[in-house]
């Protein structure tokens, strides 16, 4: 009996093992995905961050999930390294009535305005940070009574034509 409770206790350790380094690798994905290098908007790659992430001694938490500790983990980095979450490129289409009013509500949570059109309706394409989306959506949503409408064009500034080599 003893061999097969220790056999098990075995197994158990290095299926442990691989989980806790499949989510290390998943959590790095998403550190890379969602964000870039802010002085040359280029995304890192998957191993750049694995890396960074061994020297702060980043430690898995298998009952949090990788999502959660992608974030933790950018707040981390930022400490040693230049890292900020990539921006999202929207496009607001507002109600001319409910249009400049709102727009002062949004500019606070909105980066950069790239474009400005103010014809039967007021058309904003803009980068904001993905943290503000909710905030942002909730907002149009409730001051124009559904008529507004809110695209993502975007997940991320990537500078264009920047294809992610590993």
């Amino acid at each position: 009996a003893q061999i097969l409770s220790k056999g098990e206790l075995q197994v158990s350790d290095k299926e442990r093992h691989t989980q806790l380094e499949q989510m290390f690798r998943d959590i790095a994905t998403i550190v890379a995905d969602k964000c870039v290098n802010p002085e040359t908007k280029r995304p890192y790659t998957v191993i750049l961050i694995e890396r960074a992430m061994k020297d702060i001694h980043y430690s898995v938490k298998p009952n949090k999930s990788t999502k959660q500790q992608a974030l933790e983990v950018i707040r981390q980095l930022k400490e040693t390294m230049q890292i900020e979450r990539a921006h999202m490129r929207l496009r607001f289409i507002l109600p001319v009535k409910e249009g400049k009013k709102l727009k002062e509500r949004l500019k606070p949570l909105i980066k950069v305005i790239e474009s400005e059109d103010f014809h039967e309706q007021l058309e904003i394409v803009c980068l904001i940070d993905p943290g503000c989306f909710r905030e942002i959506d909730e907002l149009i949503r409730s001051e124009t009574k559904g008529k507004g409408t809110l695209e993502v064009l975007s997940l991320k500034d990537v500078e264009e034509g920047d294809e992610k080599l590993e």
